[in-house]
């Protein structure tokens, strides 16, 4: 999986959005997680997001991914739509995804209320589709970082990704001698998966949030500091890593701060909130740090900075160890990618 760029998404995605509404408060937008719409009472957030990874655990993910992007508004996950595709009938899958869909939807207090499963010829692996909904009290969108705020990252870089390493890759794993407790230990992160906690304690005080899913916490950093219309400074000394993320990464020729990142969120608040905003979160046992600032954007993005892609790595922008992510469309589009 992989993003498109924001001037494709632009020209053949956000343009082509069906007839007009004036219900709808938050439509498509680049970087934005989810959609805002009025009701009679509020506002509904409405999120949808395949996942075809985390083959062992793909019911589980699927639906902490999709409740992740509500939650990342401010909203409260509530129902989810679920739609199963499978490579072949199989009733033992069938089985072990709709289990896993249940027993996720479950913990987190959401209700599957619909959905669609057949198989599809071509497949390799099965492949879902959940769309989450939830009332919100205040809408929070990955457009509303301002200059002075401070950007929250919660957990670490590439929670998701490195449980995805850990169970998909482990023959890989095992083969370049990587230690099998740590291994496990990874595997364990997807019980690390969803942000619904932090979210609700950021929610009432972030001017933006947003959930790093592909292309992980830099990518996540260029949307949102895109969608803010904004600069954001981060270090990468500041951001942090797991061990086992990082024993994980290094073994498998992986930039941890460009795998799969769900499980972290990233939030802007007001700067003289911040402190407040981390204690909150520690009072609840979740692990935060500040990683960077939000700046006004400049004219120059590159401006005495040197792009550099390892040869064996996914390809990443590194600026003598400070990573930036700026406003500008097009430009950060091609340094990231």
């Amino acid at each position: 999986m992989g993003k498109l760029s924001p001037a494709d998404l632009d020209r053949y995605v956000f343009s082509r959005t069906g007839a007009p509404n004036d219900d709808l408060l938050v439509g498509a937008g680049y970087g934005e997680d989810a959609a805002a719409v009025a009701t009679g009472e509020g506002t509904m957030v409405v999120s949808t997001d395949p996942i075809s990874l985390a083959a062992e655990r793909i019911g589980t993910l699927g639906v902490a991914i999709a409740s992740n992007d509500v939650a990342a508004c401010g909203g409260v996950p509530e129902w989810l739509v679920s739609t199963v595709l499978l490579p072949e009938p199989d009733v033992d899958l069938l089985d072990d995804i709709t289990a896993q869909l249940d027993a996720e939807a479950s913990r987190l207090g959401i209700s599957i209320i619909g959905g669609h499963t057949e198989t599809v010829a071509g497949l390799s692996r099965p492949l879902l589709s959940l769309t989450c909904m939830g009332p919100t009290e205040r809408y929070v969108p990955t457009s509303g970082a301002e200059p002075g705020d401070a950007v929250i990252l919660t957990k670490g870089a590439g929670v998701e990704g490195t449980a995805v390493l850990a169970t998909d890759f482990r023959a890989d794993l095992d083969a370049a001698g990587v230690d099998a407790a740590a291994i496990d230990r990874a595997a364990g992160f997807f019980d690390d998966i969803s942000v619904l906690p932090e979210s609700a304690v950021l929610a009432p005080v972030a001017t933006a949030m947003h959930d790093p899913t592909e292309g992980g916490v830099l990518n996540g950093l260029v949307e949102l500091a895109c969608a803010s219309g904004v600069r954001i400074e981060v270090d990468g000394d500041d951001v942090p890593v797991r061990p086992e993320t990082r024993a994980l990464c290094d073994a498998m020729g992986v930039d941890p701060m460009r795998i799969l990142g769900s499980g972290a969120l990233l939030a802007a608040v007001p700067s003289d909130e911040a402190d407040d905003a981390l204690d909150a979160l520690d009072a609840e046992g979740i692990e935060a740090t500040v990683v960077g600032t939000v700046e006004a954007a400049g004219d120059g993005t590159n401006a005495g900075a040197e792009a550099e892609t390892a040869p064996d790595a996914d390809p990443g922008v590194v600026y003598d160890g400070t990573h930036h992510a700026d406003g500008v469309e097009d430009d950060m589009y091609d340094l990231w990618n």
